[in-house]
């Protein structure tokens, strides 16, 4: 079955940067889209990036600049690049997939969209 395990979490300053990852287990289907979402305490889930398996992206426009996506085919592992960090950042983190039916690319940063999620991983940023 798909698992994602996603990992990189943790406390920083202001200003810093992390490094998310999401390791991808049980398919090998071509047809997917995987994301990034946030959930602060007592907010909705925020999508932030996504990218389809031939590597097109699309930013959240609130964290665009900031923030990049990334994936490493060979070994199964999605990233998220987060610098520049705020504490309005603080948030547990998410990463998804699904994958398309009919065949072809995707993107989306609708989390209604996706079927399949990681545990999270909280980061933490502080003034």
């Amino acid at each position: 079955q798909v698992q994602l395990v996603d990992s990189g979490g943790g406390s920083v300053q202001s200003g810093g940067s992390l490094r998310l990852s999401c390791v991808a287990s049980g398919f090998s289907s071509s047809n997917y889209c995987m994301a990034w979402f946030r959930q602060a305490a007592g907010k909705k889930r925020e999508g932030l990036a996504a990218i389809d398996s031939v590597g097109n992206t699309n930013i959240a426009d609130s964290v665009k600049g900031r923030f990049t996506i990334s994936q490493d085919k060979a070994k199964n592992t999605l990233y998220l690049q987060m610098n520049s960090l705020k504490p309005e950042d603080t948030a547990m983190y998410f990463c998804a997939t699904d994958f398309a039916e009919l065949g072809g690319t995707w993107l989306s940063l609708d989390s209604g969209d996706f079927g399949y999620w990681g545990q999270g991983t909280q980061v933490t940023v502080s003034s």
